[in-house]
């Protein structure tokens, strides 16, 4: 995971399209590595590797400061509107192998619309999709980003009344995955003052994971 001064985390990020993941990579990155834009179809075709320079200020231990790397796949989405559900999964895992095969992957992050709701079959199908990318123990290595989360804040919510008022498919997701979940701000000039605050959340997810990583399962040959 690090060197001596040095850590680095391997995430994915996984949703569907129009979610925001490679958005949400480019905020984590600090850059614009991943093609993100409004498009009436799937703009994420194959999947890409981001990795973000030196970030300092971030952790500290026993008095030392040390730098953290981030790496992000950025995946195509699923549903997709021109790749086939074993099209995207099979892409997915022959990345995640490629990747994060020797060092694993820390946490995938399940990408969601703060503001739209989350309806049972979609739930359902991106929990199927997970486990079948991640295995059994896709619980303790899936986080839930909610993006667009300044679009519920204009509408009047906090992120306690968001929870409070939200739907029990998206209650029963955020508990079975340990309430391990981050809202995102989709303003731009918002991302610098958020990106240490998201980053410092998900390193406290890893901590409490005791730095497990998962170990990819590679794709059939």
């Amino acid at each position: 995971m690090s060197d001596s001064n040095e850590i680095t985390i391997n995430l994915v990020v996984l949703g569907r399209t129009q979610a925001g993941k490679s958005a949400a990579g480019n905020s984590l990155l600090g850059s614009s590595d991943f093609e993100s834009r409004l498009s009436p179809s799937s703009v994420t075709t194959r999947c890409s590797l981001g990795r973000s320079c030196r970030i300092l200020g971030i952790i500290r231990r026993n008095g030392c400061e040390f730098s953290l790397r981030i790496r992000v796949l950025d995946t195509p989405s699923y549903p997709h509107s021109g790749l086939s559900r074993e099209q995207v999964r099979d892409m997915v895992i022959s990345a995640l192998a490629q990747h994060f095969g020797e060092e694993g992957l820390h946490l995938a992050l399940l990408v969601l619309r703060a503001d739209l709701p989350l309806c049972p079959d979609e739930s359902h199908h991106a929990i199927q999709f997970i486990q079948e990318l991640l295995g059994p123990t896709w619980k303790d290595f899936t986080a839930v980003l909610l993006t667009h989360a300044d679009k519920a804040e204009e509408a009047g919510f906090s992120e306690e009344s968001y929870l409070h008022s939200a739907s029990s498919t998206l209650l029963s997701l955020l508990s079975s995955v340990q309430h391990k979940y981050i809202f995102l701000d989709n303003q731009k000039s918002v991302i610098k003052e958020e990106r240490a605050i998201v980053l410092r959340k998900l390193l406290n997810f890893i901590r409490k994971n005791n730095y497990q990583v998962l170990l990819p399962k590679h794709s059939k040959e």
